[in-house]
């Protein structure tokens, strides 16, 4: 996982999109976003793989625009949740406290 980190950081220093418009990449992000939920509409395996995966890579690359890594960020996200409580209803976990 880190090579593919690391490649793909490589990639976007090579594009010189790590110096790139952060808004402009959460909207790349909210496009690729969007072709994951049509490829699960669809029920579109391959397609479905590709959305996430260059959902991912839109994320690695605003995260060097802020300075950060997607292992930091990923860590501090499952700091947050790794103690949390609450309840799966139908198949959506709910916060202790939304309940």
């Amino acid at each position: 996982m880190n090579k593919l980190i690391n490649q793909v950081e490589q990639w976007a220093k090579d594009k010189d999109l790590h110096n790139g418009n952060p808004d402009r990449q959460a909207l790349k992000f909210y496009e690729e976003a969007g072709e994951v939920a049509a490829a699960m509409s669809r029920g579109d395996i391959t397609a479905l793989k590709d959305g996430i995966g260059d959902t991912v890579v839109t994320l690695i690359i605003l995260a060097m625009q802020h300075g950060m890594t997607l292992e930091e960020c990923l860590q501090y996200a499952y700091d947050e949740i790794k103690g949390r409580k609450g309840k799966t209803i139908n198949g959506t976990f709910i916060k202790e406290e939304d309940l």
